[in-house]
């Protein structure tokens, strides 16, 4: 019988080593990681978090991505959605001939083209159980990059339903993960799952647990962020608390505790012991990259320039860490800067549409700060660098290595 889920890579990466790096490389960050993260020249400074761009969850799904193509060269090869949030990495996939499936007028993805014979890839951040129920009733070839930090919340979500609690989940109900993590629920009766957003929407929660009034209110509110027949009164007696992993951590653990304060305030000490449970659930990952943005933003830095896609979760909440201190742009690619003209096109932190700005890099901006979500690729990362430089009229293009960068990397 053959293997039709593989969730391992093929051990192919000898065949795609050199792919990869063409296509994701950079010689100046390389260069400006071995120089403390620091570029100087013409008068401006540009400084790296020491922690930035892909994960290990990423790359290790990229890389999966690229040796299935090699492991089925004459096999059609789809992939649910995106398999990170960048739009660059989607369109190099896309050029190998690995069509995405897009969701549909009801808003699930649409496997209708997708034939036994198929091979199917699953993003880093997972389908929902209810889609790889349906794909393995295609029978086609599943090759599977979940995270391994996003099998770990599920777990967790798991173990909450099995145990009859119901999981409040931090995250963006929309986003393909915390719909992925949501649906584990489902494999027990019962199992409910209701997703806030925010504190503000934590608070919702955590008043109508003290007080136990509001309860049309809540349905209302998170009809389309719950389990089907939400019913708080029923359902928040048993909490067990989870986040999109890529949340900002310290709002995690803010609404943890306040959920918990609202459940000792209802029942006790002794009894909340037994009917709250939490877990952080934040990926290391994107707790270092916060942590080293953070780090970044102590070291007198000017301006902030964010790189990723604005549909990447990690990244948007880079970018609202930074608006909160400095002048921050969070570009989704490089081609957001334009060094012609001197504007930079970026999404303000929390807003809906991308704006233009002139003249951001005026002459009292001495020092430029760069991070990356981590879908980001370092390609990207160092283009970026490189226009920032050239809207100064700087060329940095020839200092990715040898006796270039070292001149150029002090003046």
């Amino acid at each position: 019988m053959r293997q039709s889920h593989f969730r391992r890579g093929f051990g192919l990466r000898g065949l795609v080593h050199d792919r990869l790096v063409g296509e994701y490389h950079s010689d100046l960050v390389d260069s400006m990681r071995a120089r403390s993260y620091t570029l100087t020249a013409g008068g401006l400074t540009v400084r790296l978090a020491r922690e930035f761009g892909f994960c290990y969850g990423v790359d290790r799904a990229v890389e999966y991505a690229y040796e299935t193509r090699v492991m089925f060269p004459g096999r059609r090869i789809h992939l649910v959605g995106e398999i990170i949030h960048n739009p660059h990495v989607n369109a190099r996939l896309e050029s190998l001939g690995i069509a995405i499936l897009r969701r549909g007028a009801t808003g699930e993805f649409e496997f209708g083209a997708v034939a036994p014979d198929d091979v199917v890839i699953v993003p880093a951040f997972g389908v929902t159980r209810e889609a790889f129920q349906r794909l393995d009733a295609v029978g086609c070839v599943l090759v599977d990059t979940t995270c391994g930090s996003v099998l770990n919340v599920w777990k967790r979500v798991e173990s909450y339903a099995r145990d009859g609690f119901t999981a409040v989940i931090h995250g963006k109900y929309q986003h393909e993960e915390t719909r992925a993590t949501a649906s584990q629920v489902n494999q027990y009766p019962g199992g409910r799952y209701v997703v806030v957003r925010d504190m503000s929407d934590a608070r919702m929660l955590c008043t109508f647990i003290e007080r136990g009034s509001g309860a049309e209110e809540i349905r209302r509110h998170f009809r389309a962020a719950s389990s089907p027949g939400f019913d708080p009164e029923r359902d928040l007696e048993r909490i067990g608390v989870a986040n999109q992993t890529t949340m900002l951590s310290g709002e995690s653990l803010a609404i943890a505790a306040e959920l918990r304060t609202a459940m000792v305030a209802r029942h006790g000490e002794a009894e909340a012991e037994r009917r709250f449970r939490t877990f952080d659930t934040i990926c290391s990952a994107t707790q270092d990259r916060q942590d080293a943005v953070l780090k970044l933003l102590d070291d007198s830095v000017d301006v902030m320039v964010v790189i990723g896609g604005y549909n990447s979760s990690n990244t948007t909440h880079l970018a609202a860490l930074c608006a909160t201190r400095v002048p921050t742009f969070h570009v989704e690619d490089s081609s957001g800067i334009d060094p012609e003209s001197g504007v930079i096109r970026h999404k303000a932190a929390g807003a809906d549409a991308e704006t233009s700005t002139g003249g951001w890099l005026g002459p009292e901006v001495r020092v430029v700060g760069v991070t990356a979500g981590a879908s980001t690729p370092n390609s990207r990362v160092g283009e970026a660098i490189e226009r920032i430089f050239a809207t100064r009229g700087i060329d940095v293009t020839g200092l990715g290595g040898g006796a270039a960068a070292e001149a150029g990397a002090g003046g």
